[in-house]
């Protein structure tokens, strides 16, 4: 009985630092007779060497073999075509395929009878808490945003007392209170800022009130909340109501982050260019939805754009900026997958389909797309 083989690819994407691999997190595999084999130089972005996972037991490869000798294929990102075309029948790819933006890929994963299971679709649920990329990747973007807003700002987050007098603390106002937000909130008051959030759903407000915040009530009749958790789309008269009342808090705010997104939709815009003239000249807008859309007025990917004397800033995968402990995390939440539903004494992935997290997270099987969003498209 052959050995369950895994391989772990590295970012095309060069502003990717992150390892979906870590020497911290390796032995969790190895110890259960797993074999696990890497595209050389992985982690180079976290200064991990290739013979400091060798020297843990796996084997250094190249993107080919990683693709062809696997049964399990790690990867951050989706697998171009022809790369699909190079896996055998019966492989697995086990991501963050981004699955809304690169449709082809389950057609073409049917055609190669190889199983798609997407990291992007683990519940929300207690269990599956381990598992839950998109959460433990915002946690890290969430504190990042603060760090880089502050960079930007040409003052200090705390109130200092000096000889020459007291600075005031600086103004956060945080639009949007998932993990992302919370973990925001929290680093700003930890920095010494004075905080505010709004979020749509009202039953947040404890939350933000525990990290010591001040909880922005805008009234907008009924909104609530998916049953994953996410918060449900606004009305386009909603969405005019709150730009106008938020508007207010960002004219006091020095910084403001919005992470406002809809799970397989574009995110709303929530601040337009009237809101961003009427913000104090030096202030920081820190746009944390620009890679699905943006939600301010002139926000772009990997772009400071200066507007009205605004600094608008959106930088694309944020958790890279702390790619060390963005790594661990990942890692950790793809071997929690696959020892969830390793059977050791078979040597095998068991896809029990009475399972929530499998029925949630493996979209292609066996030939077929088993998601209903994604087979008509």
């Amino acid at each position: 009985m052959n050995n369950l083989v895994i391989s772990a690819l590295k970012p095309k994407n060069s502003s990717d630092r992150r390892s979906v691999i870590h020497p911290e997190t390796l032995n969790s595999l190895l110890k259960d007779g797993i074999e696990v084999i890497f595209e050389s130089s992985i982690g180079d972005g976290v200064f991990v060497s290739d013979s400091d996972l060798v020297s843990l037991g796996a084997k250094k490869a190249t993107r080919e073999e990683c693709l062809k000798n696997a049964d399990f294929i790690f990867t951050l990102e989706p697998l171009e075509t022809e790369e699909i075309n190079q896996l055998s029948p019966g492989q697995n790819i086990l991501g963050m395929i981004d699955p809304f933006n690169n449709t082809s890929q389950f057609l073409q994963a049917c055609k190669k009878n190889v199983n798609l299971v997407s990291m992007e679709f683990i519940p929300r649920i207690t269990r599956a808490q381990k598992m839950d990329v998109l959460s433990s990747q915002a946690n890290l973007a969430g504190y990042a945003a603060v760090i880089e807003a502050s960079n930007m700002l040409p003052s200090a987050l705390p109130m200092m007392m000096t000889a020459a007098g007291t600075l005031k603390p600086a103004r956060v106002f945080v639009i949007g209170v998932g993990v992302a937000g919370l973990q925001a909130i929290a680093t700003a008051k930890r920095l010494g800022a004075r905080v505010e959030a709004f979020d749509t759903r009202a039953v947040v407000e404890e939350q933000v009130k525990s990290l010591g915040a001040k909880f922005v009530k805008i009234d907008l009749g009924e909104t609530g909340q998916t049953e994953q958790g996410y918060a449900k789309e606004l009305t386009d008269e909603q969405i005019a109501k709150q730009k106008d009342l938020q508007s207010k808090v960002c004219a006091r705010s020095d910084i403001v982050i919005t992470t406002a997104q809809l799970f397989g939709r574009p995110a709303p815009k929530i601040i337009d260019e009237n809101t961003i003239q009427n913000m104090k000249t030096g202030s920081v807008i820190f746009d944390m939805a620009v890679e699905s859309g943006g939600n301010v007025f002139g926000s772009k990917p990997d772009q400071v754009n200066i507007i009205s004397g605004v600094k608008v800033v959106g930088i694309s995968n944020l958790a890279s900026k702390v790619a060390a402990h963005a790594s661990i995390a990942l890692s950790n939440n793809f071997n929690n997958w696959i020892l969830e539903f390793y059977n050791s004494e078979k040597k095998e992935i068991e896809f029990d389909f009475e399972d929530e997290i499998i029925s949630s997270s493996v979209l292609v099987f066996d030939g077929k797309i088993l998601n209903e969003r994604f087979k008509e498209r």
